[in-house]
């Protein structure tokens, strides 16, 4: 008898210490509680509604660390239907929490909807903003930082501080007046200026002469790209939108909309103030905000003339952003060496060459992707498919190559086989600059090129060493090549990064799909999933 009881006391304390194993084993969660609203700001000195984040603007940075489960909990206290967006954070299994359209109903005023993300094995300089109509134009946007964990070491010296940079542009009008502009069939107009998170010329980032710091710079605008630079200091690239990159140095780096870089800088020059400038690239006249380095101890103010920086110049930009290359011996979130992917020798199993154009619809302005201006029904695209909900969308309502004919309105949705590898061509057939950005998946931008492309400048891609990312720039009258892997089951949104034209109907999106059903694939829909349109019946 007391060997029987031994046992099961052996066991109890077995099962308890197991228990415990495992309740420690669980990733660490992170808890925000965000309340939207508006309040009176003047970032340019106008008075004017803008979109608060717990009465900030900018919104708070997320932190967190590679795995962690961030829940955001967000309450909408604006006066229409709001959607928050994860700009390249991967959401793994779970585009129920990407924030657009196409996959979630909107959070109804006075309401309030937790989005509910873990951060699986990425790192890197992210953002969020506003996805609904154009909320973003008003502010609502904001850093989101992935560190990884310590036991996986960084392949640069460790920062004493990091900084999150948001450069956005601005216009001192109301939003809603912008968009009534846009739904009239006019462009929208050109900014006013630049804004370095949130102020014109005034931000300032206190750091230690001798040491080294780390920039999270994102560029939240809506329109412009950017050029980055600090008087009198290089910059090292070490990270782009999760890929460690081979530390380049750089004298000023171009970022475009809806692309995060991070930038280590050793403050190694005389005690003083440095301006750090962010000016526009591709427009006419030039915008520049400026922000300080304020070595601590410094008694001396930054001193014109800024550093000069390119201007409209496409093809330095283009050379530039091919001298972005992957750190193939470098650990990312995992300890696996991201250089064993050889993402250049896998076989491609479909191409999609994507023309965007301007044209006019109804007789009102409309953009377009291979002849299609995307329209949002009332049913997101992700709840009419969970439900088997008739008449929201089909399949390959969109063509692989743009056909001939004029432009149409549509619903456009490709039907992607999960785990195929996809190139992906953004044929760019107009004077104006574009960017694109994919929810779901990261990619390898191999090839940059003027005028068409054809097969044959398939020899020139970089098939080696591309760093992975999720939002890639189109030059004007330019292709650009994308390879990636649609390994992430799920409703996934391709569309412009600049704004106005996704506004009206640049996008698309892709249903990454097998016919297994299984938790390891794709997660079922949230329990606390809002329901509208036509699944309010489902």
């Amino acid at each position: 008898m007391k060997q029987v009881t031994s046992l099961c006391f052996y066991f109890a304390i077995l099962a308890l210490s197991l228990g415990a194993f495992y309740v420690h084993a669980e990733d660490p969660y992170r808890f925000f509680d965000w309340v939207v609203s508006y309040g009176t700001i003047a970032p340019l000195g106008v008075k004017q509604r803008g979109i608060l984040i717990n009465g900030q603007f900018p919104g708070p940075t997320i932190e967190a660390v590679t795995n962690d489960n961030v829940i955001v909990n967000v309450y909408n206290k604006l006066d229409e239907p709001l959607l928050i967006t994860w700009n390249g954070v991967k959401q793994r299994k779970n585009s129920w929490q990407d924030g657009v359209l196409g996959t979630n109903c909107p959070i109804p005023v006075n309401s309030n909807w937790t989005y509910k993300m873990q951060m699986k094995d990425q790192i890197g300089t992210f953002q969020y903003f506003p996805s609904t109509l154009m909320h973003r134009a008003a502010g609502g946007y904001g850093g989101f930082n992935v560190l990884a964990r310590e036991v996986i070491a960084v392949p640069y010296p460790k920062p004493i501080q990091q900084f999150t940079v948001l450069v956005s542009d601005w216009w001192n009008v109301d939003h809603k007046v912008l968009q009534q502009t846009l739904d009239s069939g006019k462009s929208m107009p050109s900014p006013n200026g630049l804004l370095i998170n949130g102020l014109p010329s005034s931000a300032s980032f206190t750091a230690q002469k001798g040491g080294t710091y780390l920039f999270r710079v994102s560029n939240v605008a809506l329109t412009t790209s950017i050029n980055f630079r600090i008087q009198g200091h290089t910059m090292h690239l070490v990270e782009v939108e999760g890929g460690h990159t081979m530390q380049d140095v750089y004298d000023s780096i171009d970022i475009h909309p809806g692309q995060s870089s991070s930038i280590l800088v050793t403050l190694h020059a005389q005690v003083k103030d440095y301006f750090i400038v962010a000016s526009s690239r591709f427009t006419k006249p030039v915008l520049t905000s400026t922000a300080i380095l304020h070595y601590q101890g410094s008694k001396t103010a930054a001193a014109k003339p800024l550093p000069i920086g390119p201007t409209y110049h496409i093809h330095w930009s283009m050379k530039q952003a091919r001298t972005i290359r992957w750190n193939l011996t470098a650990n990312a979130a995992r300890p696996n060496p991201q250089g064993s992917f050889h993402y250049g020798t896998i076989p491609i199993a479909r191409t999609l060459v994507l023309a965007n154009s301007a044209t006019k619809i109804n007789g009102k302005l409309r953009y377009a992707i291979n002849k299609v201006s995307y329209i949002n029904p009332t049913t997101p695209l992700k709840v009419a498919d969970y439900f088997n909900i008739p008449g929201v969308f089909s399949l390959n309502s969109i063509k692989d190559t743009s056909p001939s004919g004029p432009e149409v309105l549509g619903t456009s949705v490709f039907d992607i086989n999960l785990h195929d590898y996809v190139e992906i061509i953004f044929q760019n057939n107009e004077n104006a600059f574009q960017s694109y950005h994919l929810a779901g998946s990261d990619f390898w931008p191999v090839g940059y090129g003027a005028g068409q492309w054809n097969a044959t400048l398939r020899r020139k891609y970089n098939l080696i060493d591309a760093n992975p990312r999720y939002t890639v720039q189109v030059y004007p009258n330019s292709w650009s090549a994308i390879l990636v892997s649609l390994d992430n089951k799920g409703m996934w949104n391709l569309r412009s990064a600049i704004w106005p034209r996704r506004y009206l109907g640049q996008e698309l999106y892709m249903r990454v799909w097998n016919n297994e059903k299984s938790l390891y694939t794709e997660y079922d829909i949230p329990a606390n999933a809002i329901l509208c349109g036509k699944a309010k019946q489902a």
